[in-house]
């Protein structure tokens, strides 16, 4: 895991919990030292979520979700979004963070069921089964094999 403050591989990982909501922080042993975590008294995560050189925010600290009114100060508060939209208004604030913490930011897995890609997704491996059936029917084996393996790659796609 990277240090929220800068590159450097983290080896000091806080967690507080605060209004019974979890706060993480991973932390290289420079800007632990820097950010005074080896004096735990005072210590507050919202605090160390300040970088000094951060300049995601506008100028006035003006970045709001229009949908839900969640602003950049109330997320580095409780540490949670509002809503979907947040996702995207505060994509320059959440994708350094997401970086540090996991191995990228495009999500590789499963597709999760009842969400919009899933839903796409399964329509399209219907339409494919549909052309099979209609390709057999009319005796086009070449095109049946081809939409078979289109199913079979999709169907692996899946399951990875």
């Amino acid at each position: 895991m990277k240090c929220h403050h800068c590159d450097n591989q983290a080896t000091v990982h806080l967690t507080q919990i605060l209004n019974g909501q979890m706060h993480k922080m991973d932390l290289c042993e420079t800007c632990a030292q820097a950010n005074g975590v080896t004096n735990p008294e005072n210590l507050s995560i919202g605090n160390l979520m300040d970088k000094p050189d951060a300049t995601n925010e506008g100028p006035s600290g003006s970045m709001v979700c229009e949908s839900c009114g969640t602003t950049h100060q109330d997320f580095k508060k409780g540490g949670r979004l509002g809503c979907e939209a947040c996702y995207h208004i505060f994509r320059p604030i959440l994708d350094p963070l997401l970086e540090g913490m996991h191995a990228g930011t495009q999500h590789l897995g499963k597709i999760p069921s009842g969400s919009e890609s899933r839903v796409r997704f399964e329509q399209s491996v219907d339409e494919l089964k549909k052309q099979l059936l209609t390709a057999i029917e009319k005796e086009d084996f070449e095109t049946a094999a081809d939409l078979r393996d289109k199913l079979k790659e999709l169907e692996q796609e899946a399951q990875v």
